[in-house]
């Protein structure tokens, strides 16, 4: 057995910070460019290279191919059909990203076969469903984090709208009012995201000036006034920035998660995150992008379930904390040294896992006695074949230690 350092891609999203990731790998700040996500994983598009004892690289995409029972497990390797099921990254935003939603496996495996009936190209920039797999993802929090993700209850919406409503507000703050549920919420979400570009030019500029008087009254939602007056500066004329209303806002501190399930629309704003997700490239986006919008296929797939988005901190079993999810894809746990601390956990082999390190320096020891230093920014690959390992904090430094591996492997 040996404990194999990953070498992993980058990838330059114009939304992206120049001193996140370059900072938590140890290069110099600014990087040239932006620098929004670091992927660990066998993404087809981005695999990750395993780095062997003598120096040499393989795509982890190569040796999950090659031989996926030795480094998936049986059952997971027969569950998903060789391919690793999740993607773990380093999500760093400088500026906001688009809105959007992912849709089920069910809606995933219809789209998909019926956009390869019509021999839509799986890179066509019109391609909604370029593979048949949903995508549920969790995001955690490394800096405080914020975002916008489900649909606020509508009675708090309505009062927001209140709150900054104008002339052209006042009848769809009507309509809310008097259906205040999600298919209220769809009624008002659908009229918004299809509203004739004349008439969006119209309103947009009411609101954005009724969100500067709220804010400059510090009111009740200046917060929520001031995403939507970010969004307007950065995306003009989008329906977006309304659709942006309606969602709950949300600032993260480090630690904190929320998990995302099909339908959930969201947008994440500013900060740097780790997060899991399985491994599809399905996005149906709603707005604030130059990108394909397909607003019949996004209305397929949204989930106007409303309330409160839960925030999680882990269930500690032990050492480490997990965070629970419904997805079958992936599981994501959570590992603190403080400072001084050195104490040693065993980390089980529960299926094909990677392990990252995002604070510290961690000591990696195989069941043979091979070690790897593990340092802040790096991360490893344990194949389900492989016996446990145990890790602890090495320098004295507060450390940390996330695991990613496969969620329920049963059919």
């Amino acid at each position: 057995m040996t404990v194999e350092l990953l070498r992993n891609a980058v990838r330059p999203y114009a939304w992206g910070s120049r001193t996140a990731i370059p900072e938590l790998l140890g290069r110099p700040v600014p990087a040239p460019h932006p620098e929004a996500e670091l992927w660990m994983g066998a993404h087809p598009g981005d695999p990750s290279h395993v780095i062997g004892p003598d120096g040499t690289e393989r795509s982890l995409l190569e040796l999950v191919d090659a031989d996926p029972v030795t480094q998936l497990g049986e059952r997971c390797a027969k569950r998903w059909g060789g391919r690793l099921p999740f993607l773990l990254k380093i999500l760093a935003a400088e500026e906001p990203l688009s809105m959007q939603a992912h849709p089920s496996a069910a809606q995933a495996a219809e789209g998909h076969a019926r956009e390869e009936q019509l021999g839509i190209p799986r890179d066509a920039p019109n391609r909604n469903y370029p593979d048949p797999t949903a995508k549920p993802e969790l995001v955690c929090a490394l800096t405080e984090f914020h975002a916008l993700a489900g649909f606020r209850a509508p009675d708090r919406t309505v009062k927001l709208l209140k709150a900054i409503e104008t002339p052209g507000l006042a009848k769809y703050t009507g309509l809310l009012e008097a259906q205040p549920d999600p298919d209220g919420l769809r009624a008002l979400f659908t009229t918004w995201i299809t509203l004739p570009q004349a008439s969006l030019d119209s309103l947009l500029p009411e609101v954005l000036d009724a969100c500067v008087r709220h804010v400059q009254e510090h009111g009740e939602f200046a917060v929520e006034c001031r995403t939507i007056l970010e969004l307007g500066e950065a995306h003009p004329r989008d329906a977006g920035v309304l659709a942006a209303l309606l969602l709950n806002r949300l600032t993260l501190r480090a630690g904190e998660a929320i998990y995302l399930p099909a339908g959930n629309l969201h947008l994440y704003l500013h900060g740097t995150a780790v997060e899991i997700l399985a491994n599809s490239d399905n996005i149906l986006r709603c707005g604030l992008t130059p990108k394909h919008v397909d607003v019949p296929e996004l209305l397929r797939v949204v989930d106007f379930a409303c309330g409160e988005m839960p925030v999680q901190c882990g269930d500690a079993g032990g050492r480490m904390a997990v965070y629970r999810t419904d997805a079958p894809e992936f599981e994501l746990s959570r590992v603190e040294w403080a400072a001084g601390q050195d104490d040693e956990i065993s980390v089980d082999s529960v299926g094909p896992q990677i392990l990252l390190c995002t604070a510290g320096d961690l000591l990696v020891t195989a069941d043979d006695g091979e070690k790897v230093e593990l340092r802040r920014g790096q991360s490893v690959w344990l194949p389900a074949a492989d016996p446990p390992v145990r890790v602890r904090a090495v320098g004295g430094e507060r450390a940390q230690l996330f695991r990613a591996t496969a969620g329920t492997c049963e059919d």
